[in-house]
C-alpha cells in the first residue's frame, strides 16, 4: 500500500518557473477570479429567470458549476505554490487533488454529452421534446452525470492506494493519477489497463455519442430549409466550440502525462498541462452569454438593472 500519512511529494515542475512566478502569479490570480465570477452569474442568472428553467440551461448550469469545482480543486494550490519556496506536498493533498481533478474532466465529459443529447432530442423531435426530457429526466440525467463518472474513477482511485511507493518527486505542477502509478515498486500492468478502460468510458464513450447526436442533427439539417439549418447551427454552435476545446486541450494533458515531453520549453509543458483546467472554465460562460441570444439578452436585462435600479 501507499506510504504513510506523513509522506510528501515534490512537484519539481515548479523550480522550472524561476523569476517570472509573479507575472505567472497575476495571470492565474485574474483568471481564477474570472472563472468563479462568470461561471457564478451564469447560474444567476438561469436561476432567477425562470424563461430560462429549460433542460438546457440546467445542463448548462451543470457544467459551470463543475467548472467552478474544477478550477477551486487546482488555483488555489497553484497560486500558493507559485509565490512558494518550497514545492512539496502531502500524499492526501496528492491524492484529495488527483481526486477533483480526474472527477472535474470526467464530469465536463460526461455534461458535455448530455448537452448534445439534449440538442438532439429538441432538435429532431421537437414535438415529442417536452414528453421525454420531463423534469424527473433532467434530474436524473443530471445526478447519473456527476455519479457515473465518480464511480468509474472511484476503482482507480484505490488501485493507486494500493501501490508501494519508491520516489516522491512529480514532474509537474500538480498531482496527476499516472504519476503517482509510475512511482510504484511494483508491476502497474492492472492500474494502465483499468487506465485506459477509464479513459475509454469516461472521454471517449461520450465524444461518440455526441459525434452521434451531430451527425444525426446534420443529416436533418440537410433535408431542412435554409432557415431550420440557421436556427440549428446557432444553437449548437456554442456547444461544439465547447466540445472541440476541451477535448483538444484533454487530448495535450494525456499526451503529456504519458510520453516524454522534455524536449519541449518549460513554460510550453506547464502551460499545456494546465490549459484543460484553467481556459475551459473561463471560455465557457463568455460562449454561452455571447451565443445563446436568451442568456444574452437576460444578462443585459440584469446588469442594467442592477446598474440603474
Amino acid at each position: 500500500m501507499m506510504n504513510s500519512s506523513d509522506t510528501t511529494f515534490i512537484l519539481s515542475a515548479y523550480y522550472e518557473i524561476g523569476d517570472t512566478k509573479y507575472f505567472y502569479f497575476t495571470i492565474l490570480l485574474l483568471l481564477y477570479i474570472f472563472t468563479v465570477s462568470a461561471n457564478l452569474i451564469l447560474i444567476v442568472v438561469i436561476y432567477v429567470e425562470r424563461s430560462l428553467h429549460e433542460p438546457m440551461y440546467f445542463f448548462l448550469c451543470s457544467l459551470s458549476v463543475n467548472a467552478i469545482y474544477g478550477s477551486t480543486a487546482l488555483c488555489p494550490h497553484l497560486l500558493t505554490n507559485i509565490l512558494s519556496d518550497h514545492h512539496d506536498i502531502s500524499q492526501i493533498s496528492c491524492l484529495v487533488q488527483i481526486f477533483c481533478l480526474y472527477t472535474y474532466a470526467q464530469c465536463e465529459f460526461s455534461s458535455l454529452a448530455l448537452m448534445g443529447y439534449d440538442r438532439y432530442l429538441s432538435i429532431c423531435y421537437p414535438l415529442q421534446y417536452n414528453m421525454i426530457m420531463t423534469p424527473v429526466k433532467v434530474i436524473k440525467l443530471l445526478i447519473l452525470s456527476w455519479l457515473y463518472p465518480i464511480c468509474i474513477f472511484g476503482i482507480l482511485f484505490i488501485l493507486t492506494l494500493q501501490l508501494p511507493l519508491c520516489g516522491r518527486i512529480i514532474e509537474k505542477v500538480y498531482c496527476v493519477n499516472y504519476s503517482i502509478v509510475k512511482l510504484s515498486c511494483i508491476d502497474t500492468t492492472i492500474n494502465n489497463i483499468y487506465g485506459l478502460i477509464t479513459l475509454l468510458l469516461t472521454a471517449v464513450l461520450p465524444v461518440i455519442l455526441i459525434l452521434y447526436s451531430y451527425l444525426r442533427i446534420l443529416r436533418l439539417c440537410l433535408r431542412s430549409s435554409k432557415e431550420s439549418q440557421a436556427k440549428a447551427l446557432n444553437t449548437c454552435t456554442p456547444h461544439l466550440v465547447t466540445l472541440i476545446n476541451f477535448f483538444i486541450s484533454s487530448f495535450f494533458e494525456i499526451v503529456q502525462a504519458r510520453f516524454d515531453m522534455s524536449y519541449m520549453p518549460s513554460g510550453v509543458r506547464i502551460f499545456l498541462s494546465v490549459y484543460f483546467l484553467i481556459i475551459p472554465p473561463v471560455i465557457n460562460p463568455i460562449i454561452y452569454g455571447v451565443r445563446i441570444r436568451n442568456i444574452n439578452v437576460r444578462l443585459r436585462k440584469w446588469f442594467v438593472h442592477q446598474t440603474h435600479p
